[in-house]
């Protein structure tokens, strides 16, 4: 199938050709690249993932699974904001890591085992400033961190994946946020990955505009993927650094191009 480039929107993105047995069976024999389109970039297309160009189907349901990414600052939760006001169902692995460690969890309670007491507040919940301090500091205590976070992250994103789509039936495109997808070699997880971008240089001008200092901003910022990695598992790439007007556009055309691939 041809795909016409969209030429009034500063779009990159990448198409997969969907629907044909043979092409699946083929893909199964080998890895396949599949010619892309993918405007302003050299970046090479990635190898296509079998099965997915038509969605994956859940107990017996098709849906369409997009991850949602992008560096601190770059605007993601207004792209996934904007997707879920569309119709898609939001799964925020923010909202998720925050679930997993409120009192009375067992995530809360080996972090407190592993990092100390300093971390917890009198009312027994966690010091997310505290920890962020050592964290962020410290490239062995992040990946500590992690290691206890995510694997619960990950079974709370799942469940809440698998009940959305008995909630919303056929068809359903999930979209999950998920800021460390880059990080954490996540993209062969989902249909599709929307990177959301800006340079450098705006990240670090709304981080100080939220309070970060510039020293702490330009930290966070450097414990993330770079963004040429992020760009390197995009198949859609949204530019954020415009106008919320030029972003409404944007995420309108992402959604159009979810859609017909939700329902081919």
């Amino acid at each position: 199938r041809d795909y016409p480039e969209r030429r009034h929107l500063p779009l990159q993105v990448r198409y997969r050709p969907h629907g044909a047995t043979s092409f699946f069976a083929a893909a199964l024999q080998r890895r396949l690249t599949v010619p892309t389109l993918w405007r302003g970039s050299d970046i090479p297309a990635r190898p296509i993932k079998v099965g997915c160009a038509i969605g994956m189907l859940r107990k017996g349901r098709r849906m369409l699974r997009v991850g949602l990414t992008g560096g601190i600052g770059s605007g993601k939760s207004e792209v996934g904001r904007r997707l879920a006001a569309r119709g898609a169902v939001l799964l925020d692995a923010d909202k998720a890591a925050r679930a997993v460690v409120e009192p009375g969890t067992p995530g809360l309670a080996q972090i407190a085992e592993t990092f100390g007491p300093g971390v917890l507040r009198e009312d027994g919940s966690l010091d997310r400033a505290k920890l962020a301090e050592i964290v962020f500091a410290d490239d062995a205590a992040r990946g500590t961190l992690n290691a206890i976070v995510h694997p619960l992250v990950h079974d709370h994103m799942r469940a809440a994946e698998e009940a959305a789509v008995e909630a919303a039936g056929d068809g359903a495109v999930i979209v999950h946020d998920v800021p460390l997808l880059a990080e954490g070699g996540r993209g062969k997880e989902f249909d599709l990955v929307i990177v959301v971008d800006v340079p450098p240089e705006v990240q670090v001008e709304r981080l100080v505009r939220r309070g970060l200092a510039e020293d702490q901003a330009r930290a966070r910022m450097a414990a993330q993927a770079t963004r040429d990695q992020r760009l390197a598992v995009a198949d859609i790439v949204i530019d954020n650094s415009g106008t919320l007007e030029d972003l409404d556009r944007r995420v309108s055309d992402v959604w159009a191009t979810l859609e017909s691939r939700a329902h081919p």
